[in-house]
């Protein structure tokens, strides 16, 4: 009898450690201001009985890569990334829109840049592929501009990593950049950069960053993906209700320091929290994508076909949020 008792206790506790290993999600995320919300998921997960495991990955398509290889369940990423997944194949869904804006045009101060116009002849930087290169490139063809990283056309275009334009801006061996936040902004308080646009006056306006879910995840782990989605929309609310714990957490345990009051503050006036995207915001981004050819998309996909909110709709609902 004591033997059987051991045994069924033994099965329970095993049952139970793989209960609570069906929980763990897998996220992929970047280190940038406004995608402080969802790195905040992973502190309030275990009340939301599920435990996230947060990966930081450089740049959005990082995190496409290492959805394609089966090493994330979720991943959050600027649109721009999550379509070019989508086209090369990654079996995901677009789930949820996290923050939007986020980029912003920065010229050299001492250079006294005022509008697009003024770029002709000039050095801009830009992170290949990024949410921040289709911008330019849309708003240098609104206003007739051509742009290569080859010399003969108006605009010289210089890419680099997010991490190194402010650099290259201060060393003078760029005129202006297409910047992410709180990067931009940082420049702006430094003295060495300013500001000449925000780049929302195209037909994408301000950019939506998109959270992704695998297929998988989405259709065969249900349960956790609604604990997930649940988690996401309260740390999101949390950050929007109450600044002081969005500063003092993407301040201190994100950037460990790094950015200022006044970096955060310009950076999320710039790149708002959110919650929603639509299809139709997906599909302009898309169509003006191959405009402009970022992502080399020889087929690209219908929105319709994979953004999928109903998880994220039954959040909101279940929490109160509107």
């Amino acid at each position: 009898m004591k033997l059987k008792s051991i045994a069924v206790a033994a099965t329970l506790v095993l049952a139970a450690t793989a209960a609570a290993a069906q929980d763990v999600v897998r996220l992929g995320n970047l280190k940038f201001a406004h995608y402080g919300a969802v790195s905040y998921i992973k502190e309030i997960a275990p009340k939301c009985g599920i435990k996230v495991e947060e990966h930081v990955f450089a740049k959005g398509l990082d995190v496409m890569q290492a959805i394609i290889a089966g090493e994330l369940d979720v991943g959050t990423t600027a649109s721009e990334a999550a379509i070019s997944g989508r086209a090369g194949g990654a079996p995901i869904y677009v789930v949820a829109g996290f923050a939007k804006g986020g980029a912003r045009l920065v010229g050299r101060a001492d250079l006294n840049l005022k509008s697009l116009r003024d770029l002709k002849g000039k050095r801009v930087g830009v992170t290949r592929g990024g949410i921040q290169e289709v911008l330019l490139l849309a708003e240098l063809q609104q206003a007739g501009l051509t742009a290569s990283d080859q010399p003969g056309k108006d605009v010289r275009l210089v890419f680099l990593a997010y991490a190194d334009l402010n650099q290259a801006l201060l060393g003078k061996n760029i005129d202006a950049m297409m910047q992410s936040e709180p990067q931009s902004s940082q420049a702006i308080n430094k003295g060495f950069g300013s500001e000449i646009m925000k780049p929302y006056n195209t037909p994408i306006g301000a950019p939506v960053r998109t959270m992704v879910m695998t297929e998988k995840f989405y259709k065969e782990r249900r349960p956790v993906a609604e604990k997930f989605m649940r988690c996401f929309v309260e740390a999101t609310k949390t950050f929007i209700d109450s600044k002081a714990t969005a500063e003092k957490y993407v301040r201190e345990v994100v950037f460990k320091g790094q950015i200022t009051k006044d970096d955060f503050e310009d950076a999320i006036g710039n790149s708002p929290y959110s919650y929603d995207v639509t299809p139709e915001h997906i599909q302009t981004t898309t169509d003006v994508m191959f405009r402009t050819g970022v992502g080399r998309m020889s087929r690209p996909p219908a929105a319709k076909d994979w953004v999928r909110t109903d998880l994220l709709d039954q959040a909101k609902k279940s929490l109160g949020v509107k």
